[in-house]
């Protein structure tokens, strides 16, 4: 079996954030990653952090581009035995009755058939590995509802059903699926959405900081580091007998809000 110092790691939309943060991990524990992004200047810049990584433009609403991207990892990587299934976009803020069809159109695009695109394409060469391990990352918004977020939400609970199916397809050749559903996540995005908040609420970021950790009983928002230590984890020997789980990390959560 495989250990994190011969895996060879496939993370898509791994040039910024949680990705970023998942493909430092895996570098730190000895691994070969491929990244691809939509993000050519975050690209470079994860290049000049990490310089063992290699990268891939590609746009996973592209089938075409996809499909590249993925021969081009597994011929940079020598094969393939981890897929991070990470890319996804977040879509609009508007209720069911008001939501632009094309606006769901584009999240599905990405979230769902993006995702899809690339498990498809990295299946065969995920098979010739001893130790193949698929990680799909979902969300909070994919075991809550979440008002105003519809289209976001209905894909990251299809993100379940797809790796609860890929879990049982996949078991008889040793290819582990697993979610991962982090809650809110410290970082830019998390400060922005405050300050959005506190704008129109007239109160200060850390009261609406505060109001947003009250469901949660851990009161912090998620360090993408402990995301990516979840991610290694899962695709280490340690995680050989974990597939087709849901596994939350949000300080026990209640609801999406």
């Amino acid at each position: 079996m495989t250990t994190p110092q011969t895996q060879r790691v496939l993370i898509t939309a791994g040039a910024g954030g949680i990705g970023r943060a998942i493909a430092t991990a895996f570098i730190e524990a000895g691994a070969q990653v491929h990244v691809c992004d939509i993000d050519e200047s975050a690209l470079a810049a994860l290049r000049a952090q990490l310089p063992a990584v290699s990268t891939s433009l590609c746009n996973i609403a592209d089938r075409d581009s996809v499909q590249a991207m993925v021969k081009q990892a597994v011929t940079t990587l020598g094969g393939l035995d981890v897929l991070v299934n990470n890319a996804g976009i977040a879509g609009p803020t508007a209720s069911v009755e008001t939501m632009d069809p094309d606006a769901w159109d584009a999240v599905l695009r990405v979230n769902l058939t993006g995702t899809f695109s690339v498990t498809q394409a990295a299946i065969p060469y995920l098979k010739q590995s001893p130790a193949g391990s698929i990680l799909v990352m979902s969300s909070l918004a994919g075991r809550c509802g979440y008002p105003n977020r519809s289209v976001y939400s209905t894909t990251k609970w299809g993100l379940i059903g797809f790796t609860k199916t890929l879990s049982r397809e996949l078991g008889e050749f040793s290819i582990r699926v697993n979610a991962i559903l982090p809650g809110a996540v410290e970082g830019p995005r998390i400060q922005q959405v405050l300050e959005g908040r506190a704008a129109v609420s007239g109160r200060s970021v850390a009261q609406e900081a505060a109001a947003a950790l009250a469901n949660q009983s851990i009161k912090h928002f998620v360090d993408p580091a402990d995301i990516a230590a979840m991610a290694v984890f899962l695709a280490s020997k340690a995680g050989r007998s974990i597939s087709g789980q849901m596994l939350p990390i949000d300080g026990d959560s209640q609801s999406a809000s």
